[in-house]
């Protein structure tokens, strides 16, 4: 019970925290731009461009069908979790933000990018914690219940899209449009980052003869663990093992150095993983 209390209050002073940089992207920067960024907060702003609707208001009102949706179909704690974020995020906005903070007027791309990292920025402090502010999600989830092989990041985009496609009819040009997708862009990478960045890691393949010792060596002086697969050359038909080994980008050129210095002939290949559960990485 009290674990429970102390988690729902963490919960709480994240969103305030995440809410109030959200808004204080879209009101310095997104709004004054002229600007969609997409999803719900998107039509939001332009319902406040033509009615004046403010778009704390705007938004809450716009999420309340997706709510009551998400309560029959995608269970009551999701869907209690998000009313609770969209409406701080919503009061937090018009109450606070829109109030006390200043708009920026200066130049527009500048507006694009500060204006979609602050968004980003906020969304992954929400979305850390395991809440939305609803819209574009809610109804993306909605879709895939139908379409379950539809990739949520598509559907998020298409959305998107769709959102600064009609800014661009409301204000009355086609950079407005272009503006959108900057801000969306960066939005989307600084979320990227503060979701994933602590989780990515990079995957090691090493093809060599003597993959035994080096995987001793990364034992030995890296403190990470590795695996020997059973591997078959294609050309040459010689039977080996097949090093495998997740580490952090930091640590790529070390790994790299000690290879190579076990097997200057060693075929290494690198990729980049979103992310990395386990010891010595972030715990499940």
């Amino acid at each position: 019970m009290r674990r429970n209390i102390k988690g729902t209050a963490a919960d709480i002073a994240v969103e305030l925290a995440g809410t109030a940089v959200f808004g204080a992207g879209i009101h310095c920067f997104i709004e004054p731009s002229d600007i969609a960024p997409g999803g719900v907060t998107g039509i939001a702003v332009m319902l406040d461009y033509l009615f004046g609707i403010p778009v704390g208001a705007g938004s809450f009102l716009m999420n309340l069908p997706l709510l009551l949706l998400a309560f029959r179909f995608l269970g009551k704690s999701f869907a209690m979790r998000t009313m609770r974020t969209v409406a701080i995020n919503s009061l937090m906005y018009d109450l606070v933000i829109s109030r006390l903070l200043p708009e920026y007027s200066g130049d527009r791309m500048l507006g694009a990018v500060f204006g979609g990292i602050l968004m980003g920025a906020g969304l992954g402090a929400i979305f850390l914690r395991g809440s939305t502010t609803g819209g574009a999600e809610i109804l993306s989830c909605l879709i895939r219940l139908k379409f379950p092989h539809i990739q949520m990041g598509r559907l998020l985009m298409l959305v998107d899209l769709a959102v600064i496609g009609a800014s661009m009819a409301v204000y009355g040009e086609v950079e407005t449009g272009l503006y959108g997708v900057a801000a969306a862009f960066c939005a989307a990478r600084v979320l990227d980052g503060i979701v994933y960045g602590a989780e990515k890691g990079t995957t090691v393949m090493v093809m060599s003869g003597k993959s035994r010792e080096i995987a001793a060596k990364i034992l030995a002086t890296m403190d990470r663990g590795a695996t020997l697969l059973q591997g078959k050359g294609a050309f040459s038909g010689k039977e080996g093992d097949i090093l495998l080994c997740a580490v952090r980008r930091q640590e790529i050129a070390e790994l790299k150095r000690l290879v190579l210095s076990e097997d200057p002939m060693a075929f290494i290949i690198f990729m980049e993983s979103s992310a990395v559960y386990g010891l010595g990485f972030k715990q499940t």
